[in-house]
């Protein structure tokens, strides 16, 4: 007879809330082994098993091949132990102690199994709005604290009735054995209807109520996973017209729920890799162009190309659009613009009551309010625009280890992040911190986090800029936390080290970098946003940038982007000149008034902010053109812009030189250009070599410094024509262009540069 063996296992990576367990006591029973398995406090998983020593070893190797779908194995350590005689297998109750830290489970789409099961009709689940099993449903939306058990959820309160009990307690039963948030009609969560004053109505089917009053073209709050849409359809002008009147939201893009990929292929061009992605458990939405007769009102997403797409990820939105003839409906975040995303009814009653016409509620609380994660594509990449449900909080692997921090992130479209050993882990999207309640948010979810972890934060790092607001709450979490202190970290540096950082290639190494975008303080008190870098460790070398012009009004030239354009003209026209020039192009009185443009241009040639920033040239070339005069939401006019350049088909004249003077790309000179090509009747592609020039000039110019993979980032990293410039300049020097594909280029990526660069700093 053989002597038996045992081995003690420990598993970081995605192994609670992805029916890990259950997985593990089917496979130690069918390898006839003994022992056990249980959630610890950091999200880790520990096991232990024993029996025969060939049974062990194939145990091991088994976990890591069959684990379930959503399961992901980062860390593996097996250690020989001595056998304890124990009889049969069994999950522990959980314990709050850390052996390690593992990632929190993020919300998953519901699954197909599931979505099968609601749609049958003999399944005891038909027609349940809320059905989810171990591989599908919401985590971390709905988690109090870790470990991620029933009883430190949302669904705590609801008990399981004998028919889930039973199924739970099933060995055999594989998508329902210890799955955690299960339920079924007769024990989860309810839905009901209420009046627009937040009244509940007597409706025997809420949901077919709901779908008959959208058909009827009514508005309504309907309350998710993390947080509540507003729906509507979307093919009816009159109603979409009135959903951005609620939202105060007069040409943003609005987000589209479709059915399936059938109808999606009727609004969008689809490819079967983009099917893919919609229907991936992470849910996101996804950008993709527009179909000329797609049936989608006008107003959806107004000056652009591209349409907002993503599948339905709860039962209730499956069975929802199975009711909605069009197969799609608008399905956009459920509060006024500017302010977060409701996720009770006194939020949502506070911001909407007697606006929208009814309220779609269930009884489940939502303890983080998760958006909706966003993707684009930008020539082959996808990267992300939001990085929220379904994504975060996962945690980002670094190549070094960092002390326990906090980042605050930048100013707009913003998350925070926690860092340790080798990961960093951000939030799910935050917002504009220019609004107090997002920058509680802010504070709440890094704090959160902090406290699951089990974090003693050494540092608290904030962007550079003075007048940022998540500088106020730096000093409370440094007192709080006791934390050794506060850092700076320059914008654009975190940009560049965000993208080094995910490819896991050593920040200490010297790595030449673009980082595009809006608006970042610089070091000279000057708005940088066109910079040519070289980072190395904690530090960074600016080797070159767009150069500098006047930005008459700060940030009212950002909401007003001809004023962008006087300035830069008036660095080489007078007035008169410059008056002719916008009169003859129709600018003048449809961007910017007689009055405004004389002020504008008196205060463009005093001493004043100077601004490096590609968002703005970007936006002053857009006001040229006349595709967009106004920002109502971030990035309009270079996504405005952008789009027309599509449309056009316009293409970059490559061999044209760009107006260089020394390390700098006159942003006079490009203007001038784009000016020509409008009098020659080439404008489109006049504008499509200007973008292409901001990334081949600040490419090649880092290039010319250091010889090695380029990392890109920045908002307007996800510009199709800037970042064509940047990949043939690469190309041409013969390296890797290091590209943001885990987190957001833009301000929602920066925690993750804040993170590393502080941990450099403090290494050193």
């Amino acid at each position: 007879m053989r002597a038996p063996a045992a081995a003690r296992i420990r598993v970081i990576g995605l192994v609670q809330g992805v029916g890990f367990r259950p997985f593990i006591h089917r496979l130690a029973a069918k390898l006839g082994l003994a022992g056990y398995v249980r959630n610890m406090g950091g999200s880790e998983v520990l096991i232990f098993i024993e029996g025969d020593e060939a049974s062990v070893r194939e145990f091991s190797e088994r976990m890591v091949r069959e684990k379930p779908p959503p399961a992901r194995i980062e860390e593996l350590t097996v250690e020989d132990a001595e056998p304890q005689g124990l009889r049969g297998f069994q999950i522990m109750k959980s314990a709050k102690s850390i052996t390690a830290r593992s990632a929190i489970p993020p919300d998953f789409g519901i699954c197909m199994d599931c979505i099968r099961e609601i749609k049958s009709q003999s399944d005891r689940r038909r027609g349940y709005h809320w059905n989810s099993c171990a591989w599908c449903g919401p985590r971390y939306s709905m988690m109090y604290k870790l470990p991620y058990d029933r009883e430190n959820t949302s669904m705590g309160k609801y008990a399981l009735c004998y028919e889930c009990r039973r199924e739970y307690e099933d060995l055999e039963n594989i998508r329902r054995y210890h799955a955690q948030g299960i339920s079924c009609p007769a024990c989860g969560p309810k839905t009901f209807l209420l009046d627009a004053n937040g009244k509940r109505l007597n409706i025997e089917d809420p949901l077919g109520e709901a779908a008959r009053l959208l058909e009827e073209g009514r508005i309504l709050a309907i309350k998710g996973l993390g947080g509540y849409h507003i729906a509507g359809l979307a093919s009816d002008d009159a109603v979409v017209e009135r959903i951005r009147k609620i939202k105060w939201r007069p040409t943003q893009p609005l987000a589209l729920m479709v059915r399936d990929c059938e109808v999606a292929s009727r609004l969008v061009e689809l490819s079967e890799e983009d099917c893919n992605v919609l229907w991936s458990p992470e849910r996101p939405i996804l950008l993709l162009k527009k179909r000329p007769d797609a049936p989608v009102s006008r107003l959806v997403a107004p000056g652009l190309d591209t349409l907002g797409i993503m599948m339905p990820y709860t039962g209730l939105q499956v069975l929802l659009l199975d009711m909605i003839s069009d197969g799609f409906l608008i399905m956009t975040s459920g509060n006024k613009h500017g302010l977060p995303m409701c996720t009770n009814l006194e939020c949502l009653l506070d911001q909407l009551a007697g606006e929208v016409d009814y309220i779609l509620e269930h009884d489940r609380e939502i303890v983080h309010r998760v958006d909706d994660s966003v993707l684009r594509k930008t020539g082959k990449w996808i990267v992300f625009l939001r990085r929220s449900r379904g994504y975060a909080p996962y945690w980002i692997r670094v190549p070094f280890r960092l002390p326990d921090l906090i980042a605050l992130g930048a100013e707009l479209q913003t998350a925070g992040a926690v860092a340790f050993e080798d990961k960093v882990v951000l939030t799910q999207y935050i917002g504009d911190l220019d609004v107090p309640a997002q920058l509680e948010e802010l504070e709440r979810e890094v704090k959160w986090l902090a406290g699951q972890y089990k974090l003693k934060p050494e540092f608290i790092v904030i962007d550079a800029h003075p007048a940022y607001s998540n500088r106020r709450i730096a000093p409370i979490l440094a007192e709080e936390f006791q934390a050794d202190s506060i850092i700076e970290v320059q914008h654009h540096h975190a940009h560049a080290v965000s993208a080094v950082a995910e490819w896991s290639e050593s920040p200490e190494d010297p790595h030449p970098a673009v980082a595009v975008d809006g608006t970042g303080y610089g070091l000279d008190g000057m708005i940088w946003g066109g910079e040519a870098l070289v980072v190395e460790g904690g530090e960074f070398e600016r080797v070159a940038h767009i150069g500098y012009y006047p930005l008459p009004g700060g940030d009212v030239a950002a909401k007003r982007p001809a004023r962008v354009l006087v300035g830069i003209l008036s660095m080489g026209y007078t007035l008169t000149e410059v008056e002719e020039i916008l009169g003859g192009l129709g600018v003048l009185g449809r961007g910017i008034g007689e009055e405004e443009l004389r002020v504008t241009y008196m205060l463009s040639r005093q001493p004043g902010f100077r601004a490096s920033s590609a968002g703005r040239l970007i936006d002053a070339i857009a006001a040229l053109l006349g595709v967009a005069f106004e920002r109502t939401y971030e990035g309009e006019p270079a996504i405005r812009l952008e789009a027309w350049l599509r449309m056009k088909k316009a293409r970059p004249l490559k061999k044209a030189e760009p107006p260089v003077k020394g390390s700098t790309l006159d942003p006079l000179g490009v203007i001038e250009y784009v000016l020509k090509g409008l009098e020659e009747g080439r404008a489109a592609e006049a504008a499509a070599t200007a973008l292409y020039w901001i990334g081949f000039f600040l490419a090649s110019s880092a290039l010319n410094e250091v010889r090695a993979p380029l990392a890109f980032s920045g908002g307007a990293a996800v510009n199709d024509y800037i970042a064509e410039g940047v990949v043939d300049a690469a190309e041409e020097a013969g390296v890797r262009v290091l590209y943001n594909r885990l987190v957001p280029p833009g301000d929602g990526g920066i925690a993750l540069g804040q993170a590393v660069i502080a941990g450099l700093m403090t290494k050193k």
